[in-house]
C-alpha cells in the first residue's frame, strides 16, 4: 500500500477569501515503511501573505517572490500523489486548499484530490482514539514520544515527516530511526547484532554471535538491604509474594 503523508502552508486560513498555498511537503510511505522519497516545493501565491500566517510558518513575501506559481508545479505535485492514500492532519483544510488551486488551474487532467487519491485524516483518527484530549500534532508527538524539538515554526516538509512518525506509531507500526541529515539508515546500519529479513511480516531474530549481556549479581550490602525491606513489608502487611 502506498501512502503520501502531506502538509501545506498557506497565506491565510480560507481559500474562498483568496488565500493560496505557499509550501507543500510530502513523504512517501509504502507498506508502512518510509521510503526516503519526498516532494517539497515553495510556491509563489501571487498575493501577500497575512502577517498572522508569517508568525506561524515564518515564510515571507520576499522569500516567495522568485518561487514558481502553482500552475508550474501542479503536474509534478499531483503525479507524486496520484494513486496514493494521502495522510493529512486536519485533512479538510489541506484538501480544501489543494482543490481550490486545482479549480483555479482548470486542468482537464487534475479535477480534485479525491478523484486521484484516497484521504486519511489523522486528526479524526486521533479524536477517535483519544476522545476529549488534545490531538494537535504537538500533543500527539508528546503522547507518542516523537521528537518534534526542531519544530520552532511550522514547515510543510518537517511537519509531514513528523506526522509520518506519529501516524505509524499511533496505528501500531514501527519506523526506522532517521539520521540527523534526514537520510534513513540502511538495514545493515540498524541495531547492531540484529538480523533483518526484508520479507513483510518476517520475524526479526537476534544474531547468535552477538555480545553476551553482562550479569551483575547483587552485592552483599544490596542483598542485606533487600532482606530488611522484605522483613519490613511482612511486619506491616503480613505475607507477600516477594517471600
Amino acid at each position: 500500500m502506498r501512502q503520501v503523508v502531506l502538509d501545506t502552508e498557506t497565506t491565510g486560513l480560507d481559500p474562498k477569501s483568496g488565500h493560496r498555498i505557499i509550501e507543500i511537503g510530502c513523504v512517501e510511505v509504502v507498506n508502512r515503511k518510509l521510503t526516503g522519497r519526498h516532494y517539497h516545493q515553495y510556491v509563489n501565491p501571487e498575493r501577500q501573505v497575512d502577517d498572522g500566517a508569517i508568525e506561524v510558518h515564518g515564510i515571507t513575501n520576499e522569500f516567495l517572490e522568485d518561487k514558481p506559481v502553482f500552475a508550474q508545479i501542479a503536474d509534478e505535485f499531483m503525479t507524486f500523489c496520484e494513486g496514493a492514500e494521502l495522510v493529512i492532519h486536519n485533512a479538510p483544510f489541506d484538501v480544501g486548499f489543494i482543490n481550490w488551486e486545482l479549480k483555479r488551474l482548470g486542468s482537464p487532467r487534475w479535477k480534485s484530490v479525491i478523484a486521484h487519491c484516497g484521504v486519511l485524516d489523522t486528526l479524526a483518527l486521533a479524536r477517535e482514539k483519544h476522545p476529549g484530549q488534545k490531538n494537535s500534532l504537538d500533543a500527539l508527538c508528546k503522547r507518542y514520544f516523537v521528537d518534534n524539538s526542531q519544530r520552532d515554526l511550522h514547515g510543510a516538509l518537517l511537519d509531514a515527516e513528523i506526522l509520518a512518525d506519529v501516524y505509524l506509531t499511533m496505528t501500531g507500526g514501527q519506523t526506522d530511526l532517521m539520521l540527523a541529515s534526514g537520510e534513513r539508515k540502511s538495514d545493515d546500519e540498524n541495531d547492531e547484532g540484529e538480523q533483518r529479513d526484508s520479507t513483510p511480516g518476517a520475524i526479526r531474530r537476534l544474531s547468535a554471535d552477538r555480545p553476551q549481556l553482562a550479569v551483575l549479581p547483587a552485592s552483599a550490602e544490596e542483598e542485606r538491604a533487600h532482606q530488611e525491606m522484605l522483613a519490613l513489608l511482612e511486619k506491616s502487611a503480613g505475607k507477600h509474594f516477594w517471600q
